[in-house]
């Protein structure tokens, strides 16, 4: 038999989430488009992103008809490296007029590439690429490269450059609660042994 779930954040209910979980205004929209295969992902941080913005919204799917995301009143930017990719600080003074609307692909690069590659017209769009450098506070996960981050990282990353002053970093409270709570289910021991970086 299943553990009951928390209808909102899908944790289950000892480990409910939805306290943590602020609700964040934001002059750009996000647009989550979540593969599939992510939904039932043990951090499902595209979710955890969803909740906290009020200016957000997840999909899930591998095929995104445009006109179910072009929108009139925002500037689309695809949140993906590409040979053209501008900067954060390039693309906020971009949309100092008409505010930015940031899609963002949820999944391994390996999915988030077949999204773009069955939705041609979300990978012609303009894109936005994170600074070099980043490091993920995930700290169980061996990243594919450096600078890899969670889906949830680099919305608060992207956010705290296009909406500056404001700051996003409460996103990351459930995150970290997350990260916590896994290494404290494995133990500190088989943590330090098995995830922890050298000194």
């Amino acid at each position: 038999m299943s553990r009951a779930r928390c209808e909102r954040c899908l944790r289950p209910e000892g480990h409910c989430l939805c306290v943590l979980i602020p609700s964040l205004g934001s002059r750009t929209r996000v647009l989550l488009l979540q593969h599939p295969s992510e939904t039932d992902h043990a951090l499902n941080t595209a979710r955890l992103a969803a909740l906290g913005l009020q200016n957000a919204e997840l999909r899930v799917g591998e095929r995104f008809a445009p006109e179910s995301w072009q929108r009139a009143d925002y500037q689309s930017w695809l949140l993906f490296p590409g040979e053209q990719a501008k900067e954060l600080e390039e693309v906020r003074e971009a949309c100092a007029d008409l505010p930015c609307q940031l899609i963002v692909p949820d999944g391994t690069w390996r999915k988030a590439r077949k999204l773009l590659h069955l939705n041609p017209e979300l990978a012609a769009l303009p894109r936005v690429v994170l600074p070099e450098g980043l490091s993920s506070r995930y700290r169980l996960r061996k990243a594919p490269a450096e600078g890899a981050l969670s889906t949830i990282e680099a919305v608060v990353h992207a956010l705290n450059a296009l909406d500056a002053p404001q700051h996003f970093d409460e996103l990351l409270r459930p995150f970290d609660a997350l990260i916590e709570g896994q290494i404290a289910a494995m133990g500190e021991e088989t943590f330090r042994r098995n995830h922890q970086r050298p000194a």
